[in-house]
């Protein structure tokens, strides 16, 4: 089983009780075939299309004791990007008005830090750096944790997931053509899978090998 679609990333929030894990500190790698990263924006104030980006890579590092000690470091793939629409995506990857592809073919997200933490409801405030077309810029995250459990097709390995969301504004990555018809805020949601990082290294082993 190989990973075919998209993901972006989050932290290990404080107060998830582990108990049948012993490490404190546990690095989990995203996995890309239950995980995405979606936008959508205001087209003209008609509709609300939307996109995806399908390679998504990613570490989390959760602490569970010292849950500000945790990180999240995720690279993306820019010409991954999928609108549903071939002719928007090639404007989007090709004109230079939006990704400046071949510069930076790389976005990423580097956690700062946590906040706001509610153990009761499972959420928090994820801080980070997203940097797209080489712009670094402060964003944060409205995370929840979904669930922390072993995961039986990892052999009961730990796994987290978690969704997330925020707002943007394109044109702080200079991408702000046809702002404001077409809006300058992008919607972002995000849910992420990831796997405890030596057992998804395993598996994906075995299972690319019983697809060779």
């Amino acid at each position: 089983m190989k990973p075919t679609r998209t993901a972006l990333l989050i932290i290990l929030v404080a107060g998830i009780n582990l108990p049948a894990f012993a490490d404190t500190v546990v690095s989990y790698t995203i996995d890309p075939s239950h995980s995405q990263v979606r936008f959508s924006w205001l087209h003209a104030g008609f509709s609300h299309p939307g996109a995806a980006f399908r390679q998504v890579t990613g570490i989390i590092q959760g602490d569970q004791d010292n849950p500000e000690k945790s990180s999240v470091d995720v690279s993306i793939a820019v010409n991954s990007l999928d609108t549903y629409v071939p002719v928007l995506d090639d404007r989007l990857l090709n004109s230079g008005d939006y990704f400046k592809t071949k510069e930076f073919p790389t976005i990423t997200f580097k956690s700062t830090g946590m906040t706001d933490v509610d153990k009761v409801k499972r959420t928090f405030k994820l801080q980070g750096v997203l940097t797209v077309n080489g712009i670094s810029k402060p964003v944060v995250l409205n995370a929840r944790a979904n669930l922390v459990a072993g995961d039986l097709f990892y052999d009961g390995a730990p796994a987290a997931g978690f969704d997330a969301s925020t707002t943007l504004i394109r044109s702080d990555y200079g991408m702000g053509k046809f702002a404001p018809m077409v809006s300058d805020e992008l919607a972002v949601t995000i849910t992420v899978e990831a796997i405890e990082s030596k057992m998804y290294a395993k598996k994906q082993a075995e299972w690319n090998k019983l697809g060779n």
